[in-house]
């Protein structure tokens, strides 16, 4: 067996192991003892990607990961990564969201830019953007991770597409040129009333039009660029909060408005 052909079965297993704890609802070891590298692990991304494609799931985004310089550190690593957003992961503003929808849930507050055009150079410019955004919304990701207690490497979440679960979107979109600065943008996200996390633009590489512009980028050397009526989720704007059942967060992001997210009691 050639070394190709072993790369090649051990994306396979591990894309086997991700997509048997997406159906059966119970985490699975880590990955890394398949895949120990970013490309082996993109690779596992795009296999389970296509098979989500398949079985007739929608794709309507990314998501940009990392994109926090302490969390980068922690990994060892030194850019962002990306999953993908399909229309079965989006959840209406308030609307609640089953137990169990997401295995081992915690949220984050994030800008979130929906295109209106594509975007498609090789490299873009700040302008590009301006031009390319249809409009901004406040959001909350809900990330969960496949792996039994949260027990990953880079390796381990970017073959498990960022650890992407579930996100909210806000309900009143502001066009770019109207929702101020980004950068200084102020984030409050509480619990029932109990502030748990805050941050601001700058937080998500300095600025969230920094990210999008990344995976921008990104996406045109793979192949697969950024199309109008895309979401990005740009990134968290302040530290994870654990999720349990009968929560209810509310992300305040300055000059976007608000987004709620309302998580399910247990079932008896």
């Amino acid at each position: 067996m050639t070394a190709e052909n072993t790369r090649t079965d051990a994306v396979r297993a591990a894309a086997d192991r991700l997509a048997r704890a997406h159906a059966d609802g119970v985490p699975v070891e880590p990955v890394r003892d398949l895949v120990t590298d970013v490309d082996a692990a993109y690779r596992v991304q795009d296999r389970l990607t296509h098979r989500w494609l398949g079985e007739g799931r929608r794709l309507v985004g990314r998501k940009i990961g990392l994109t926090s310089t302490a969390v980068q550190r922690q990994l060892g690593v030194d850019s962002p990564d990306f999953g993908m957003l399909f229309a079965d992961m989006a959840v209406p503003d308030g609307a609640e969201i089953p137990a169990g929808a997401v295995l081992q849930p915690k949220a984050e507050a994030e800008i979130a830019l929906v295109l209106g055009s594509d975007l498609t150079h090789e490299r873009h410019t700040v302008a590009d953007l301006f031009r390319a955004v249809a409009y901004v919304v406040p959001a909350i990701e809900v990330v969960g991770s496949r792996i039994r207690d949260w027990d990953i490497t880079l390796a381990d979440t970017v073959a498990d597409n960022a650890s992407c679960g579930l996100y909210v979107l806000g309900a009143t979109p502001t066009p770019l040129e109207r929702a101020g600065d980004l950068r200084t943008a102020g984030m409050i996200m509480d619990r029932r009333g109990d502030q748990v996390s805050t941050g601001t633009g700058a937080a998500c590489l300095g600025h969230p039009l920094n990210a999008a512009l990344w995976l921008a980028d990104t996406l045109v050397r793979l192949g697969r660029p950024l199309l109008a009526g895309d979401t990005v989720l740009t990134g968290a704007l302040g530290p994870m909060v654990p999720v349990t059942a009968g929560d209810v967060l509310e992300a305040h992001i300055e000059g976007l408005g608000s987004v709620r997210a309302a998580f399910a009691w247990e079932e008896s």
